[in-house]
């Protein structure tokens, strides 16, 4: 039934509504509460800090020269802080392969090589894109091929002034040019990207640098506004078209910061993406974060930290039982967050100590003050972040000093050397996960990070505490392809209609235990969709292609790689399946060719070796045969399924 509305009820409503816009628009005294941003709206967009920098020229000036403003950038002889002058080559004595860095007119490049003796045996050189880091600690490389983006092995640590193998990569970790660069990597170093639907490291658009909108949200709206006279006095009211980290809760400016700041294995929530957070946002609404927890060690932390180290510190827990003081016409936060002490439009290398001291003295006063001896106070320039936060080493970097940002008190005592224990993984912005997010967190922190094998026998007590199965079966899956139960994960797939399935990941692993179990129609049908459903993954496409090639679908093998390498025709692994493919047909003169790409790109394939000697061995060329052998021999001496292969060669050789 309608009932008209009177007079006096409009007027009524009039009033709300006009309560309601100066609440939102005039009122400096509350701290703005997530979703009060108009920025948020999906609709609005994101403009880039050239568009910023037409009105706000001198904040544009020095934010460029910050870290974060010179975090991303192509690879030009300017963004590059490298030395290139009397550098050796870098060896990785694991791999035995010599890495060197060189500029060819305005490109760089980085050439792997491998010796014998003083002769270049094998070589491969790779162009250089883009340099990730500022050069404040390091510079990293990256290389775009086709659009898919992958991290070179060699990195610039500017502190030690030398050139090594990047983070990870050390320790018979070199996995030289394959290293997949994801969204989660390069939106914490960029401005945001644009990822191919269903690709790992894809990108359609990659931005030049973190720029004013990361910190700031979309800008679109707030433009608009501008351009059409609507103008806010800041000084006394909020501009809800744009964020003002300032004026957010501590919380929410925590939250901000350590969307980046935070480094640690990120579980998304159910139907988000890591580009859906904004800021005034929630994080733990989007994302949590989860970080291993240890017994002894207390001193360790990793580079990008700041934002759980600083939660860990008196000072933070102390501030934070305080909420605002009014001064003047404003309100005042006496949370310690980090803009506390950092401005983050002005690089770290220009505001000085002072600025820093300033900070830790607006609640260390008079009888709070330091109470270290004079002359070492003195030794230290009166400089509390020497003693409270000092630079160590982080345990994920190599060559690098960083200030900890656990703010305390230096201990007395020499340290008593603690036992290192795995003590389970906690959530630091969140302090009450649910079940769901918890065995999701620990299956990912086994799967990324080489956690204990503890770490499965806590994903499987969460699991059932949330009936994974059941309700998530995607959770269960990936529990059991990680134990390698491929019964079971085919057992559970019987309640599952792939054809149903969005998530391309949940289809792969199935596809993966019934390929496994050798039941290939039904891993060809899971492998298919999930190559629907993400196209972009090159690995998806490579999986499938193996299994047509296990059921003699050569020809079907054959289309789909030659798609697959037009995408990306640097896939090592692709190349082998292809020549294996062309082989079936005894098509030996392009097997032979795709065995010869693949190890153009990694001399020491064992399967791509393996294939060819078969295939030498197949034209009477058995020298050849014998010397691919051999090999594979020199990297894996053990392997008596070769020695075996070898002496039969050699016994039966003219």
């Amino acid at each position: 039934m309608n009932i008209p509305i009177s007079k006096r009820a409009f007027v009524f409503i009039g009033l709300i509504a006009a309560m309601v816009f100066l609440g939102i628009f005039c009122n400096s005294n509350k701290t703005p509460e997530p979703g009060t941003y108009l920025n948020h709206n999906d609709t609005v967009s994101y403009v880039g800090k050239e568009q910023c920098r037409s009105c706000h020229l001198e904040i544009y000036k020095t934010f460029i020269e910050t870290g974060m403003g010179r975090s991303f950038e192509h690879a030009t002889r300017l963004k590059s802080v490298a030395g290139f002058n009397k550098h050796k080559p870098v060896y990785d004595s694991k791999s035995n392969f010599y890495y060197y860095p060189f500029w060819l007119k305005d490109s760089m490049y980085i050439m792997e090589f491998r010796l014998l003796g003083n002769d270049t045996i094998y070589k491969r050189v790779e162009k250089v894109d883009y340099i990730i880091g500022s050069g404040q600690h390091t510079n990293s490389h990256f290389t775009n091929n086709n659009g898919f983006i992958y991290q070179l092995p060699l990195t610039w640590y500017s502190q030690k002034g030398r050139w090594d193998l990047p983070p990870g990569f050390e320790n018979g970790r070199n996995v030289r040019f394959s290293r997949a660069i994801g969204f989660e990597c390069m939106s914490c170093h960029n401005a945001l990207p644009a990822l191919a639907e269903g690709s790992v490291n894809k990108f359609t658009n990659i931005p030049d640098g973190i720029d004013c909108e990361r910190c700031h949200g979309p800008g679109g709206l707030h433009v608009k506004e501008k351009l059409a006279g609507h103008l806010v006095d800041t000084a006394t009211q909020i501009d809800y078209t744009i964020v003002n980290p300032r004026k957010l809760s501590w919380q929410l400016q925590i939250d901000l910061c350590q969307r980046c700041h935070l480094q640690g294995n990120s579980v998304l929530k159910a139907g988000k993406q890591f580009k859906d957070f904004k800021p005034g946002m929630i994080l733990s609404d989007v994302v949590e974060v989860y970080m291993p927890k240890y017994t002894g060690h207390d001193d360790e932390f990793i580079m990008a930290s700041h934002a759980q180290r600083l939660q860990q510190s008196k000072c933070f827990i102390e501030s934070n039982k305080v909420t605002q003081k009014k001064t003047g016409a404003v309100f005042e936060t006496l949370n310690l967050t980090c803009v506390s002490c950092h401005n983050p439009h002005v690089s770290v290398k220009v505001t000085g100590n002072a600025v820093y001291n300033n900070a830790c003295l607006k609640c260390h006063q008079n009888s709070d003050a330091c109470k270290e001896e004079k002359s070492k106070l003195l030794a230290a320039n009166n400089n509390c972040v020497s003693c409270h936060m000092p630079r160590s080493g982080s345990v994920d970097i190599p060559h690098v000093t960083v200030h900890d940002h656990k703010i305390k008190i230096p201990a007395d005592q020499k340290k008593i050397e603690e036992i290192k224990t795995f003590a389970g993984i906690y959530c630091v912005n969140n302090p009450k996960p649910n079940a769901e997010n918890k065995s999701k967190a620990y299956l990912s922190y086994f799967e990324k990070f080489e956690g204990e094998p503890a770490s499965l026998d806590s994903a499987l007590y969460y699991l059932n505490k949330f009936k994974g199965g059941i309700d998530d079966p995607g959770a269960m899956i990936h529990y059991l392809y990680l134990k390698k139960d491929y019964e079971g994960i085919v057992s559970l797939s019987e309640s599952i209609n792939i054809n149903m399935q969005t998530d391309p990941w949940i289809c792969y692993r199935i596809g993966q235990a019934f390929q496994n179990l050798e039941i290939f129609e039904k891993a060809e049908s899971a492998y298919k969709k999930a190559v629907k459903l993400a196209p972009d993954n090159l690995d998806f496409c490579n999986k499938l292609s193996a299994v047509f090639i296990q059921q003699k679908k050569y020809y079907e093998a054959i289309a789909l790689l030659k798609i697959n390498l037009s995408k990306q025709a640097k896939q090592e692994d692709a190349w082998v399946n292809l020549g294996f493919a062309y082989i079936n047909i005894q098509n030996t003169v392009m097997a032979m060719y795709c065995y010869n790409k693949a190890l153009l790109l990694n001399p020491d394939l064992s399967q791509a070796l393996l294939n060819r000697a078969g295939l030498y061995n197949l034209l009477g060329q058995k020298q050849k045969a014998i010397s691919d052998l051999k090999h594979i021999l020199l990297m894996n001496p053990a392997n008596s399924d070769i020695r075996q292969l070898l002496k039969q060669l050699e016994l039966n050789k003219p």
